[in-house]
């Protein structure tokens, strides 16, 4: 009996790799196991070799492992890929004859998936049921949890397709039983189904619904268009406003507008859309508008890998939009810390009217995990705007009047009796454009100092883990959490602490200095070329790390790739 099973099924995209791995992944948590799930695919629509890869353990999981116990080949290309990445007594199937492959190595199991498909009443379309009845047939799990799952995916097309479906999974769960010999992935018995399956982007989305956002609008650009899409279909449930756009700049002005008349609201990119969302973030930041906004980094520059992972707009959303103005940067680093960020970050953007940024990445945004239901007693939704009664009770209203906080009243437009004021130029507090060089100086006290001088009372604290018995200590932010948690916690190598930012701005630099206060050995975890944190910390708290551990090649951290850099270090 094995504690945790590693699963990568490979093949061209137009395979069912996604459908394939949401089955099976649906199937395991039913069964009652933890899970974590990616799907690695190219930015085509046919061709290419995609992957997706699954995770199933008895404990919690927070990420990927390197290789795999099982594999599973779709096509011919796929074998050479992945062999290297199978564990020493793993093994990969694929279809000996339709291939014109040797499969006498060991490891290698012939699957006849096309003959299968077809004796299933189907054609070369089965072959991905086919692989999910035989993956589960390998780790001896119930077909019951597996059949359950295909009758929910198919429920729509009609009860022929639904029994073809099954037919073609059994046979692969009943040839596996009957023809491979060699001792299964056998992970036992556990309890009951527990909690439900969500990606980054799903609890990007839900922590939006929970804050009580009222108008959401973007620009479809991956790997950040899974907010939308969730938003959108519970849009009318919600009573939501979804607005594609037809571009980011028109996205963050449409959200700019509809948080001036008074809905809470949320744009969303990646790192090239937020890019023309620049300028509208400075507006933002002069008109002292509340909005949220969301960036789901992939490498760049320009298009980059579309549908991989990186960390290299750190800098940039710290510094986006021309000209000095508060702002907070949010770096969730888990599913429950993307929905809870993001509800916070809409009170925050309000209670300050400024622009909030919650920065994830595709590794975080595409990836799965059972998760159990979020606790709403963490969670208290306020507003920060004036109601309708009081708004009727302003006789003089000053949309930007002086406060010892910076904060000024905020009212919807149309409560108010009389003509609201706002501009992007430099203003009064009555909002009348000025070029006075004294109110010039109060008003970026006001939305600058004051501000940032609040904002630094409520920085979320960075998470710690072994610190005080580390000899290492790796301090990363967002998406690489899972990786480092998972090295520290294993004890291999020993010695091993570590600190999570889920807040990169402002920085909590008080914080930072006495975590990493007479630590000999300190190192960033960053996936970009740069060591961008390595330099934050630096030029905020003076503190020179020794190196950073950095990973750019469109691919997440994983506790077996970060060990062995590591150990590379200590050589």
């Amino acid at each position: 009996m094995i504690e945790e099973l590693n699963i990568r099924i490979a093949g061209q995209a137009g395979q069912g790799m996604q459908t394939i791995g949401s089955a099976l992944a649906q199937a395991y948590k039913r069964a009652g196991y933890h899970l974590f799930a990616n799907q690695d695919y190219m930015s085509r629509v046919r061709g290419g070799n995609n992957f997706f890869q699954l995770r199933v353990s008895h404990q919690p999981v927070f990420t990927l492992r390197e290789k795999a116990d099982i594999i599973v080949a779709l096509d011919k290309d796929s074998v050479a890929l992945h062999e290297t990445f199978l564990n020493g007594d793993g093994v990969l199937a694929a279809d000996k004859n339709k291939f014109g492959l040797d499969l006498n190595a060991a490891g290698f199991f012939d699957l006849p998936f096309y003959d299968l498909a077809a004796g299933s009443g189907g054609g070369e379309i089965f072959i991905n049921t086919v692989a999910c009845g035989a993956i589960l047939g390998l780790s001896e799990t119930d077909f019951v949890y597996l059949e359950a799952v295909i009758r929910d995916i198919f429920r729509d097309k009609g009860a022929e397709v639904c029994e073809k479906n099954i037919l073609a999974a059994r046979s692969g769960y009943d040839f596996i039983r009957n023809n491979y010999k060699k001792g299964r992935f056998v992970l036992g018995s556990v309890s009951a189904a527990r909690g439900f399956l969500l990606n980054g982007n799903e609890a990007v989305a839900l922590g939006a619904l929970k804050a009580g956002c009222k108008f959401y609008t973007a620009y479809p650009m991956s790997p950040s268009t899974g907010i939308m899409d969730t938003l959108a279909h519970y849009a009318r449930a919600f009573n939501i406003v979804v607005e594609q756009a037809e571009d980011e700049i028109a996205a963050i002005n449409m959200a700019l507008g509809a948080s001036f008349a008074g809905a809470r609201s949320m744009t969303a990119s990646s790192g090239g859309g937020f890019a023309l969302m620049a300028e509208g973030l400075s507006l933002a930041g002069m008109t002292e508008t509340p909005v949220v906004v969301g960036c789901v980094q992939r490498p760049a520059p320009a298009t980059g890998l579309p549908t991989r992972t990186e960390q290299a707009d750190l800098d940039f959303l710290i510094s986006a939009g021309h000209g000095e103005f508060a702002r907070i940067v949010y770096a969730p680093g888990t599913v429950e810390e993307a929905f809870y960020l993001t509800i916070k970050a809409f009170e925050m953007a309000e209670k300050y009217q400024i622009p909030v940024l919650v920065m994830s990445d595709q590794h975080l945004a595409d990836s799965y995990r059972d998760v159990e239901p979020f606790d709403m007693d963490k969670v208290k939704v306020q507003r920060y705007i004036l109601s309708k009664e009081d708004s009727r009770k302003i006789s003089n209203y000053k949309r930007y009047r002086f406060t010892e906080s910076g904060i000024s009243e905020r009212a919807v437009p149309s409560w108010i009796d009389g003509v609201v004021y706002a501009d992007s130029d430099e203003h009064t507090e009555e909002g009348h454009i000025t070029e006075d060089a004294s109110m010039r100086v109060k008003m970026m006290e006001k939305r600058y100092h004051k501000k940032m001088s609040g904002l630094l009372r409520e920085i979320v604290s960075p998470g710690s883990y072994n610190l005080e018995s580390a000899d290492t200590v790796l301090v990363g932010f967002g998406s690489t959490y899972g990786a480092v948690r998972e090295l520290c916690a294993s004890g291999d190598p020993a010695g091993l602490g570590f600190v999570h930012l889920s807040q990169v701005w402002p920085f909590p630099a008080e914080e930072i200095s006495r975590m990493l206060d007479g630590k000999a050995n300190v190192f960033t975890v960053e996936n970009n070329a740069g060591g961008q944190l390595a330099g934050l910390i630096r030029k905020e708290t003076g503190i020179k790390v020794n190196g950073s551990i950095l990973r750019f090649d469109g691919r997440p951290f994983n506790p077996d790739y970060l060990r062995s850099e590591i150990k590379k270090r200590a050589e």
